[in-house]
C-alpha cells in the first residue's frame, strides 16, 4: 500500500521556493525525512497534512486528497509538531483530550483515551500537572500522546527528540521503537539527527533545496555504491595507480596522491581478485582491501553535495546548517 503518493508538488513563500516539483511514492512502514535547514522538510509535512495548499501538483496520503481530504485525513493521521504547541493553564490530560476533540473524536472517548495514552508514554503520574510545569522531555512525550490519542494509522513526527539531553533522546527513541514494534503503525520521521533515522527507519527521503535528491530504502541506496572499495598498498604508488587506471578503475581522490587509504570505483564485472592480480603485475602488495560500507551521513553528502570524503560521524551527528 502506498501511504504517500504525490506528484510535481511545489510551494513558494514570497521569493523563497520551499518545494520544487516534489514527487514521492512511499509504501507503509517507517520513513525518515532528512535534509539541511531550509530544505523544505516541515513545509512538506504541512502539505501532506493539508495545512498548506501546494501552488502546483497534488496527490494523496492514505488515499486522501492532500488538497480536499483534510477532514478524513485528520482522523487517520497523528501529527507531532516541532514547536511546543502547548496551551497555557491546561493540565496534561486536558491537553491530550483537546487534541482528541480536534481530531474529531467524541469528547467522552477523547477523555478516556487521553488517560490511556498518557500512561503509555510514561506520563500517567503527571496527567493533572499544568503544562507550564512540564520539562522539555515530558513535553515531547505529551506531544506524542496527543498525536496518538485517536489511534491513527500514520504518525508524522517533526523533530521528536529536539531539545532532549542524551538520556532523554535515548528514552524517546526506545519508546518509538516499542510503539512501532507493538502497533505496526507507519511513521514519517522528520529530523536532523541521522542516528535517529538509521535506528528507526527503513525508507529514506533526502530533500535538498526543495527537491527530492533521493528516495528509497537504505538497502537500495547503499547498493548504488557496491562498486566502491577502500584500499592501500606498499610499493610504487604511481605505477600501481597507472595499472589500476588502465584496468578501468577510477579514483575518488585523484588530486591526493599521498593518502594511506584511497577510495576507488571499479567497472562492472570487476572482481576483488583482480586487485591482487594487478598488484602482482605492478610489483606492489595490497595491505588493505574493504568494500565501502556507506552510513547515512556519507549517503546524505553523496546525494546532495556529491562529496566522497565525508568523515565518520559521531553518534547523533546532525546535518550541517545551510
Amino acid at each position: 500500500m502506498q501511504i504517500v503518493d504525490i506528484h510535481h508538488v511545489s510551494r513558494r513563500f514570497g521569493s523563497v521556493q520551499a518545494l520544487r516539483d516534489v514527487s514521492l511514492s512511499l509504501s507503509a512502514g517507517t520513513i525518515g525525512l532528512v535534509g539541511n535547514n531550509g530544505a523544505g522538510k516541515s513545509t512538506l509535512l504541512k502539505v501532506l497534512l493539508g495545512l498548506l495548499a501546494p501552488d502546483a501538483g497534488g496527490g494523496t496520503i492514505l488515499g486522501c486528497d492532500i488538497r480536499h481530504g483534510s477532514r478524513e485525513l485528520r482522523s487517520r493521521v497523528g501529527y507531532m509538531p516541532e514547536a511546543a504547541a502547548i496551551v497555557p493553564m491546561l493540565r496534561g490530560v486536558e491537553f491530550v483530550a483537546f487534541a482528541g476533540d480536534l481530531y474529531g473524536m467524541p469528547h467522552r472517548d477523547a477523555k478516556r483515551r487521553a488517560h490511556e495514552v498518557l500512561n503509555y508514554v510514561g506520563l500517567g503520574e503527571l496527567r493533572y500537572r499544568r503544562l507550564e510545569e512540564y520539562s522539555t522531555g515530558n513535553l515531547q512525550r505529551l506531544k506524542l500522546a496527543a498525536a496518538l490519542v485517536h489511534d491513527p494509522q500514520l504518525l508524522l513526527l517533526d523533530e521528536p527528540t529536539n531539545g532532549l539531553d542524551p538520556a532523554g533522546r535515548a528514552a524517546m527513541l526506545e519508546l518509538l521503537e516499542d510503539l512501532i514494534a507493538e502497533t505496526g503503525k507507519s511513521v514519517f520521521l522528520c529530523t536532523h539527527l541521522l542516528g535517529d533515522v538509521e535506528r528507526l527507519c527503513r525508507q529514506i527521503v533526502v530533500l535538498d533545496r526543495g527537491t527530492v535528491a533521493r528516495a528509497g530504502t537504505m538497502q537500495e541506496m547503499r547498493a548504488e555504491v557496491n562498486n566502491r572499495f577502500e584500499l592501500s598498498w606498499t610499493g610504487d604508488a604511481a605505477v600501481f595507480r597507472t595499472t589500476l587506471t588502465a584496468a578501468g578503475v577510477e579514483f575518488a581522490d585523484p588530486a591526493d596522491q599521498g593518502q594511506a587509504k584511497v577510495m576507488v570505483v571499479v567497472p562492472s564485472g570487476f572482481s576483488t581478485g583482480t586487485f591482487f592480480e594487478l598488484a602482482r603485475a605492478s610489483g606492489t602488495v595490497l595491505t588493505h582491501l574493504k568494500a565501502d560500507e556507506e552510513n547515512l551521513e556519507r549517503l546524505f553528502f553523496r546525494v546532495t553535495l556529491q562529496d566522497d570524503t565525508v568523515p565518520e560521524p559521531a553518534q547523533g551527528q546532525t546535518l550541517p546548517a545551510t
